[in-house]
């Protein structure tokens, strides 16, 4: 399946909307949405999906990567006086470019983290992709790690539930140093 967005950049500032009616896929041919034991909203799968299906594009404004730190500090500051507001649902394209989830349009934005996802992003040629990486049968939701690091862990808790939860929401590659911090404030408190 390849589908490509056209915009033309004035200026690294300009923000492009992606328009939904330009996504032919939007139908959702393998995922529909609702409500997840995980977090509110999920994705679950609507028929068996194999191993390296693109299953849903992740669909959002294109930014710069300045602007995209604005948004992020924006939302982080409202999440703390209005945990209900404040989302970030940004994807860094390359050093340039982001994209901001954070529209209707966006179904994807709903997939849930896992410790144990069945799923993964893949990013190609400034799309976002999620990508099965395990056979997911029907009915089960799709999840993906979020590859959050390190810094204010304790501030993502993760609800995956799944035998390898580490307690939160952290790219795989960050489990270790989670683990010698929590060492050490166990060590601390004893």
């Amino acid at each position: 399946m390849s589908n490509s967005v056209e915009a033309n950049v004035v200026d690294d500032t300009e923000v492009l909307k992606t328009l939904p009616n330009r996504f032919p896929h939007m139908d959702h041919e393998f995922i529909e949405f609702r409500k997840s034991d995980i977090h509110h909203m999920g994705g679950f799968a609507k028929k068996d999906i194999p191993v390296g299906t693109r299953i849903i594009e992740y669909i959002g404004e294109k930014l710069s990567i300045d602007e995209c730190g604005k948004r992020e500090e924006e939302r982080l500051k409202l999440s703390k006086t209005d945990p209900s507001k404040g989302s970030v649902y940004m994807f860094i394209l390359d050093d340039k470019w982001a994209i901001d989830g954070d529209v209707p349009e966006n179904d994807a934005k709903n997939i849930n983290h896992s410790c144990d996802p069945n799923a993964e992003i893949d990013i190609v040629e400034g799309h976002v992709y999620i990508v099965s990486i395990k056979a997911i049968k029907k009915g089960e939701e799709v999840t993906y790690n979020y590859g959050f690091d390190i810094e204010d862990f304790e501030h993502y808790p993760c609800r995956c539930g799944s035998k390898r939860c580490v307690g939160y929401i952290l790219d795989e590659e960050e489990w270790p140093k989670l683990k010698e911090k929590l060492k050490m404030v166990t060590h601390h408190r004893s």
